[in-house]
């Protein structure tokens, strides 16, 4: 093990024992590198003649680009074509943790991690994989999840998946919950809790979220280590007043020495940017203090260099310039209300009785998607193909069950959509 990942596996056993038994073994080998190439261009900076960075620079100091691209960005060249730190474009990191106590107003002066820029939520959660999942590690998920998280932990890092059963009775199903933490026989025990879930499109309920969180810490209370990895790709797409508001990263970031609260997040879907490839990465745990939260960033800081180097530079100015525009909230809550509007559409076609012929919705209330169990004795995947090729329809299916991404249909097709489900099943049964 190199000196200085021995280093920083110190500072985090001298701050909090138990976090360094939540690493797995590439957590606790991993560091950011501070000596060689990085720290020697760094004292360089600044220099007359700089003969150390990677980038091929022009005569006068500027980075070397294209012409074409010059009608093409509108941002200073600097702040286009560099390298980024591999943590992040630091003034983007920083308006990012902002936004997270705007965002979260009961976190109030909690201490958290400074953000670490991703690529992606896909890329965080893998880094989040690399730092604590590894072979004989289970990750606990919800019986409703995205079909990435396999790849990631099973196949990426040898971790297995177990999962609890999401919904009893039309909400969140605390006791399949609770049983699957309890009957755990690992010390450690990982977590995933994805809200607005993916593909169910629901969030627990304010009178839901104290159950989920005392389970949590009544395992941490026996001593067990809790690494709860929290998938806040959708956050702050909820409809419903009824519906917590907040992240439950809140609730558990100071919950307990023994809890690990990782917030997953980024602009991809709460700012419309598929394509930019953005994320963040940040850690809250009780007694967290500076020394602890730096040494964990710079774990991550070192898989994150190791794997992809850094994130693209472009993407993360163009964000931080929309970020800084005073409009900004407006431009976001336009985009929202259109959301709000085709779920509420939706939720108002879904209530005509004729559709439980074939059909029941799952709960939902929040996020891109829903999803409706089709009865006994249709073809869920039949029903798909049906939908295809005489109705033009697309949606996807696993099981019994048919996922509408209803964040992708015009408010003006959502009925004919849930129409055409109803058809095909008619037709087939």
């Amino acid at each position: 093990m190199d000196n200085q990942a021995i280093a920083l596996n110190s500072i985090i056993e001298s701050q909090n024992k138990s976090l360094l038994q939540m690493l797995s073994q590439k957590g606790k080998n991993i560091f950011f590198p501070k000596l060689g190439i990085l720290a020697q261009s760094a004292q360089a900076k600044g220099k007359k003649i700089n003969a150390t960075i990677g980038e091929a620079i022009e005569d006068d100091a500027t980075s070397m680009h294209l012409a074409g691209f010059d009608s093409l960005i509108n941002i200073p060249v600097s702040s286009a074509f560099p390298y980024a730190p591999s943590f992040g474009k630091p003034e983007l990191r920083d308006k990012w943790k902002e936004f997270i106590y705007n965002k979260n107003p009961s976190l109030k002066n909690i201490p958290i991690s400074k953000p670490i820029a991703t690529n992606g939520l896909t890329h965080g959660i893998s880094i989040a994989a690399y730092l604590f999942a590894g072979e004989g590690d289970v990750v606990l998920l919800s019986d409703l999840y995205w079909e990435n998280y396999n790849l990631i932990f099973e196949n990426g890092y040898g971790a297995s998946i177990d999962t609890f059963a999401l919904f009893d009775n039309g909400g969140f199903n605390l006791e399949a919950f609770t049983n699957k933490i309890e009957k755990s026989k690992n010390e450690k025990v990982i977590i995933l809790l994805n809200f607005p879930n993916n593909p169910s499109g629901y969030t627990p309920l304010t009178s839901e979220i104290d159950g989920i969180v005392s389970v949590i810490k009544k395992a941490a209370d026996t001593g067990k280590k809790l690494v709860v990895i929290i998938d806040d790709a959708y956050f702050g797409l909820v409809y419903e007043d009824k519906v917590y508001p907040e992240s439950i990263f809140v609730r558990l970031a100071a919950l307990h020495e023994n809890i690990l609260a990782i917030k997953l997040d980024g602009p991809t879907k709460e700012d419309y940017v598929w394509g930019f490839r953005v994320g963040f990465i940040t850690y809250g745990i009780k007694g967290g203090t500076p020394e602890l939260y730096e040494a964990l960033e710079n774990k991550t800081g070192g898989a994150i260099r190791g794997n992809i180097s850094n994130i693209s530079h472009l993407s993360q100015s163009l964000l931080l310039q929309v970020y800084l525009a005073k409009d900004y909230e407006d431009q976001k809550f336009k985009k929202y209300s259109i959301l709000k509007s085709r779920y509420e559409i939706l939720k108002k076609v879904l209530s005509d009785k004729k559709y439980s012929q074939f059909f029941e919705p799952l709960p939902f209330n929040s996020g891109y998607f829903m999803c409706v169990k089709v009865k006994s004795g249709l073809d869920a995947e039949k029903i798909r193909q049906h939908l295809l090729s005489k109705y033009d329809t697309g949606v996807i299916v696993f099981g019994d069950i048919i996922r509408l991404a209803f964040s992708a249909v015009p408010q003006s097709k959502i009925q004919e959509l849930v129409e055409n489900i109803y058809s095909a099943c008619y037709d087939l049964k």
